[in-house]
């Protein structure tokens, strides 16, 4: 075993390396190969040494939204800089929302935890990653002008709209993504059409739509139905 354990022995083994290992993992194969025995494997080392960085199963699942958010994060970083916040804050509401589908699509396997795993502890005990957008969305709304109850209805349209349009991304009605034929791609075929008539005619609409456009079309009717802050823009009242 002293092979297998190099890695750790030389300190190569990190929690963003574990991390790393876990999210390409489960993007991979899914959820359900995700074991703290596949993913030593996977890293080269006995799943002792696994233990230093998460402590089990369900902390290396709140391990993968701390990943999922870290990746969010620097995705907004990285667009930092080339004017992000020149459009005011429904234009930084639309690049936080077009960073988390972008995440959501590189990470389709995960998106379900990012609905669940969050509400199962209390917002002080979220990982730190999570924490940093919610700070940043709530920030924006503050320097628009928005007030406490304002910008906490905002805050909970535009996770709720985000979470619940990414959740019925086309990829669900896929059956069998190697099929050329559309109907035995979609799985048509199982659908009897006397008891199912709108869903067969349907569902291929549901294969073919742009789920980012339609993911802001969406926010941006939402936002324009929402009372607006006092001073709309980003800085609020520092804004020139």
């Amino acid at each position: 075993m002293a092979e297998q354990d190099a890695p750790e022995k030389r300190g190569r083994l990190s929690r963003p390396l574990v991390l790393g290992a876990a999210v390409a993992l489960v993007d991979r194969e899914g959820l359900a190969a995700l074991t703290m025995r596949r993913l030593a494997a996977e890293l080269g080392v006995e799943s002792m040494a696994l233990y230093r960085y998460t402590p089990g199963k369900e902390a290396l699942l709140d391990g993968l939204v701390e990943a999922y958010f870290d990746e969010i994060n620097a995705r907004l970083r990285a667009g930092a800089g080339r004017g992000a916040h020149e459009g005011g804050w429904r234009a930084e509401l639309r690049r936080i929302a077009q960073a988390f589908a972008a995440t959501a699509h590189a990470h389709p396997e995960i998106l379900p935890l990012i609905a669940t795993r969050p509400l199962s502890v209390p917002v002080a005990r979220r990982p730190a990653s999570v924490l940093e957008l919610t700070e940043h969305i709530l920030a924006v709304l503050g320097r628009a002008g928005f007030d406490d109850a304002g910008a906490l209805t905002v805050y909970r349209t535009f996770v709720a709209w985000n979470l619940g349009c990414l959740l019925v991304d086309k990829r669900q009605v896929v059956d069998n993504p190697n099929e050329p034929d559309p109907v035995l791609r979609l799985g048509l075929h199982r659908l009897p059409a006397a008891e199912y008539p709108r869903l067969r005619a349907l569902v291929p609409r549901f294969a073919d739509f742009d789920d980012e456009a339609e993911l802001l079309s969406g926010l941006d009717s939402l936002l324009d139905r929402m009372p607006g802050p006092p001073l709309d823009g980003f800085y609020g009242s520092d804004a020139s």
